[in-house]
């Protein structure tokens, strides 16, 4: 189930990166069309949609690998009995934040859906489908809260630590810049 959990986490990072890279592309075919005198005027609401398709992709991801802002200075200097407490509060409460995030996030696709909402800019698609992005990037965020939690409940090391203390082991402290 662990391997199962990573290879899934890990592949909501390279789409959302994938979308990084589309954005790229997009950006630039865009840049080359406007003084081709194409028409490009599309390319902008692809563009948001793979931007907030990168940033939910990439949430769970980014969690487990410690790159999300946390509080260490406070961590480093609590014991690791008010640090369990700590962590156990915080992952909990952000498992019901984010719970509600993915629930209405689902419920807002589904009414798209449900509705026919259609996207009334140049390009003219069902709403649901970029939407569906958020739904996905939300409900992995809370499986990886969840499974942090879990990690934490069962005295173990959660995976944001131990990934970062891995990281800088190796030196790279580039990610906390």
């Amino acid at each position: 189930m662990r391997r199962a959990l990573d290879r899934l986490f890990t592949l909501a990072g390279q789409l959302a990166a994938l979308c990084v890279l589309t954005i790229f592309v997009l950006m630039i075919a865009a840049s080359v069309g406007r003084v081709a005198a194409w028409r490009v005027g599309w390319v902008n609401d692809v563009v948001s949609w793979l931007c907030a398709a990168a940033a939910f992709l990439a949430m769970a991801h980014a969690f487990k690998h410690g790159d999300f802002v946390r509080v260490t200075l406070l961590l480093d200097r609590m014991s690791p009995r008010v640090r369990f407490a700590f962590e156990t509060v915080s992952l909990a409460v952000a498992s019901v934040a984010i719970g509600y995030l993915a629930f209405w996030a689902a419920r807002f696709t589904w009414e798209s859906w449900k509705f026919n909402d259609m996207a009334t800019n140049m390009v003219a698609i069902p709403m649901w489908i970029p939407q569906l992005s958020f739904v996905v990037g939300s409900a992995l965020f809370l499986l990886a809260v969840l499974d942090e939690l879990f990690t934490v409940l069962r005295g173990q090391k959660p995976t944001y630590v131990r990934l970062v203390e891995e990281r800088h082991a190796r030196g790279d402290f580039s990610e906390d810049l």
